[in-house]
């Protein structure tokens, strides 16, 4: 059950305009190739709509649900090893917090068998999967699989051969959402970072008093102003790229594909981990991380032969002078963007020189503004402390992500909260000037930007104190470990929204248990629920749901729990809650033949959900939400995932409106 309730965040990824309709996003087909005179793979091949992604046949405990094959059994044959199944893709899902594995626009699935009674024909299975796109996910479907296996030709394949590319499943295979669209976000996620990391290593002791000197030197070297702007802006390409061929050299020596394996296998989180606390030490003044002095002094050589060389080598200087500064920042930008894969080393590099290369060509072009900039001094060096405190607080993302993959339950979220209200608390208390660090310039007074730094990161780690009590706090949600990943579902103490662990409640009705954390009375079967808001004179409210529903959860977390929503919930409707995912099997007799499939019974709870769905409301993804009155007719249009509040609360009130109408009537 545990793993079903996980599961919960993948299943109806749905945006508010996927209403009514029914999606088959994946076609199934088989075939059969014969290995030898007594052996045979069955061969699924799976073709996937563009942007949609099938899970792998194993996924880490407390996953989505795997793909799964099942096949008849019988004297005629026996299986031979696992089903097998191509490389696919492998990231790691930022929901989950773990390594998962899927497959994008194909996949093919081989299961060796071997023939006992050559006068076997057909040999028939079926498999259970789930697809999910970018924004939805489609409940747990079936699809029989049928076998030839007579008159097949002989394959040229060798008896141990498992196909090409095709391996034993191994549980750190894993899995990360795929697409055009959700890639670009990511790379742009990336530029804009490094972009801002690039300003953030000008502000830095080593680099900043570069800025007067360098365009200085351009400006009374060139014979006219123009070569000077021109000189600089070179020198400024020049740094662009420099770093932008150590992004391509890092993507280069060790593959997209690896390094995005590299950044999400455990123990190289935990590598990331050591490293970004050597990063944050060294900012914080316990060292310097610096390269060989000799490597300075031969490029500042080949920097006097001027020119274009010349230019470019003072760039190259300028990096590795500058390194002891830069180098934690380059450093943390290529281990995050490394967890992107592909090309994002590339794009990180880009945004990162960019903006230092920037102020040199404008400050070259504008000399006059020199005079608006600020005096080199202790502030810089507080810059770079408070760089090491953020390096600090980021090492422990990596390191949660390797105690999720590895369920160790050492790093829940009450204590990942916990350590950063400490980093972030002392870094207050270093703007306060009450902590003192190695270099740091004697402190005579606070300036105001100071202060007011220290008040916003006062402010920010006063907001993550009552995530220990099982706050949200969604301003950091994609940092902390999930909900679920904690001591208690309710946080610290066992409290609850409504108002406490001693919170009492009036005596539930048959079939109806309290919804956590809110309260909410809900029934799980239809026929109960409705029957229990005909006796009470409520609507009801139909509420199509699963156990690997992300944005089923997100609409609990952070749309139900909003005040006027929660009291319609709990006081002016009924609220039937139907898991299309529930494997639990129904009772004997209430297994019934498909309507879907003639010929196919419906043998769990959540088939027989799905397939209502399915046939009432021409719909197959979930949340799904259905206000109806007595009659099981439509109050209001249903909808989907909708996250504004505002917006679910009109559609909420109309529908209740509608009812209280129809009852005056």
């Amino acid at each position: 059950m545990k793993k079903l309730f996980i599961c919960a965040f993948l299943i109806a990824l749905t945006s508010s305009t996927a209403i009514a309709q029914v999606l088959e996003p994946v076609e199934w087909s088989t075939s059969t190739e014969k290995i030898s005179e007594t052996e045979y793979d069955l061969i699924i091949n799976a073709t996937i709509d563009s942007g949609w992604h099938l899970y792998s046949q194993e996924v880490p405990d407390d996953g989505p649900i795997p793909t799964t094959f099942t096949y008849v059994e019988s004297e005629d044959y026996t299986l031979v090893n696992k089903t097998l199944e191509e490389e696919g893709h492998t990231v790691d899902d930022p929901i989950f917090g773990m390594m998962i594995k899927f497959f994008g626009d194909k996949a093919e699935f081989r299961q060796r068998v071997k023939i006992l009674n050559n006068e076997i024909s057909v040999i028939k299975g079926e498999v259970e999967f789930m697809v999910c796109d970018d924004s939805k996910c489609l409940p747990p479907t079936y699809v029989d699989l049928n076998f030839n296996i007579q008159n097949i030709e002989s394959s040229e394949q060798d008896d141990d051969k498992n196909g090409i590319g095709f391996s034993e499943i191994a549980p750190k295979d894993t899995y990360t959402p795929e697409g055009k669209d959700e890639s670009q976000k990511g790379l742009w996620t990336i530029f804009i970072l490094a972009f801002i990391s690039g300003f953030a290593a000008l502000l830095t002791p080593c680099v900043f008093p570069m800025i007067p000197m360098t365009v200085s030197f351009f400006t009374k070297q060139s014979k006219t102003r123009a070569a000077g702007i021109r000189n600089a802006i070179i020198y400024g390409l020049a740094i662009i790229v420099i770093y932008v061929l150590l992004g391509t050299g890092v993507t280069a020596i060790f593959g997209a594909d690896v390094l995005n394996a590299l950044a999400t296998n455990v123990w190289f989180n935990v590598i990331f981990f050591v490293l970004l606390i050597i990063f944050a030490l060294s900012f914080l003044g316990a060292f310097e991380i610096m390269l060989p002095n000799s490597w300075a002094n031969k490029v500042d050589k080949q920097a006097d032969r001027g020119g274009l060389i010349g230019i470019f080598f003072m760039a190259l200087a300028l990096a590795i002078v500058s390194f002891s500064c830069t180098g934690p920042i380059v450093g943390t930008l290529l281990v995050e963007a490394a967890s992107k894969g592909g090309i994002a080393p590339i794009i990180g590099m880009l945004g990162f020189s960019l903006a230092i290369a920037l102020p040199f060509a404008l400050f070259a072009a504008f000399p006059g503004w020199l005079n608006s900039l600020p005096k080199s001094g202790g502030w810089l060096n507080t810059v770079k402390v408070v760089l090491g405190f953020l390096e600090l607080a980021l090492a422990f993302k990596f390191l949660s992500q390797a105690d999720l993959v590895l369920q160790l339950h050492i790093l829940e979220r009450e204590v990942f909260i916990a350590i950063w209200i400490a980093i972030f608390g002392a870094l207050a208390m270093y703007l306060f000037g009450k902590i003192k660090l190695p270099h740091d310039s004697p402190l005579t007074h606070i300036s105001v930007g100071r202060l007011s730094l220290a008040l916003i990161v006062s402010t920010f780690t006063i907001y993550m104190i009552p995530g220990l009590w099982g706050a949200p706090l969604n301003l950091i949600s994609a940092f902390p470990p999930p909900m679920e990943y904690s001591e208690s579902p309710y946080g610290v103490g066992y409290s609850k929204i409504t108002g406490g662990s001693s919170a009492n409640h009036e005596e539930l009705p048959e079939g109806a248990h309290l919804l956590a954390p809110h309260d909410i009375m809900a029934f799980n079967d239809y026929e109960t629920g409705l029957a229990y808001a005909k006796k009470v004179g409520k609507p009801v409210m139909i509420d199509f749901t699963g156990w690997a529903c992300v944005n089923c959860r997100k609409m609990e977390q952070n749309v139900w729990p909003k005040a006027k929503i929660l009291s319609i919930l709990k006081n002016d409707v009924v609220l039937i809650s139907l898991y299309v995912d529930d494997k639990r099997k129904l009772a004997e007799g209430d297994i019934v033949e498909s309507q879907l499939k003639p010929g196919k019974k419906l043998k769990y709870i959540g088939q027989k959900w799905s397939e209502l769905q399915t046939i009432k409301y021409k719909a197959n993804t979930q949340p799904f939400y259905i206000l109806m009155d007595h009659d099981e007719e439509n109050l209001i249009k249903p909808v989907a995932y909708t996250p504004d509040a505002d917006v679910y609360y009109e559609w909420l009130k109309t529908g209740v409106e509608n009812f209280n109408k129809l009852t005056v009537d």
